[in-house]
């Protein structure tokens, strides 16, 4: 064999597959028991976005609801109650809301995976908020907005409210028969 096939044999060649490690001692916490199934199916996917400590992009991984989805095989409402989970349970945080550009390119939010640490931050260990959680005591949840109610400008966009003129009327009155 020679030294180009073994280095490629050890794992430092491109023909090597990308992994995810997942630690006993976090899976063995409260938080982690406390998990639906369907977040702890979501959590390695997270976890195969981050590129390692070499390119550590930790705080500004990307998964989109449809990609996660997509992904482990259940319905676009089943995900992001997964991603709120992992929120309420410390395993997330959102660094980013998510947006849809001014060309209509939208951007899912950026995550932190709480185990691991962030590029800029001291140490080689994450928060790891999941320790401190506790039953009854959840994490606060940054849900993603349905819509923009303000404008740009700060304007509020118009919408009907009861009693507007402007809106038709198609309902048929109901005739006393009696």
């Amino acid at each position: 064999m020679t030294r180009k096939n073994t280095r490629t044999n050890l794992g430092r060649g491109p023909e090597t597959e990308h992994f995810a490690k997942l630690i006993r001692r976090m899976m063995q916490t409260e938080a982690w028991r406390a998990l639906s199934p369907v977040a702890q199916a979501l959590y390695p996917w997270l976890k195969l976005e981050w590129r390692g400590p070499n390119a550590n992009n930790n705080g500004k991984i990307r998964l989109s609801t449809r990609q996660a989805a997509e992904m482990i095989g259940v319905s676009r409402n089943t995900a992001a109650k997964a991603f709120h989970c992992l929120q309420a349970k410390g395993f997330l945080v959102v660094t980013e809301p998510g947006c849809l550009g001014s060309f209509g390119d939208a951007k899912g939010p950026a995550y932190e995976l709480t185990e691991i640490a962030l590029p800029y931050g001291s140490g080689n260990v994450g928060r790891q908020l999941y320790q401190a959680w506790k039953e009854g005591n959840e994490f606060p949840v940054r849900k993603a907005r349905a819509n923009n109610p303000v404008g740009s400008n700060g304007k509020t966009k118009p919408c009907h409210h009861d009693g507007d003129r402007n809106v038709v009327n198609f309902m048929t009155n109901k005739i006393n028969t009696s």
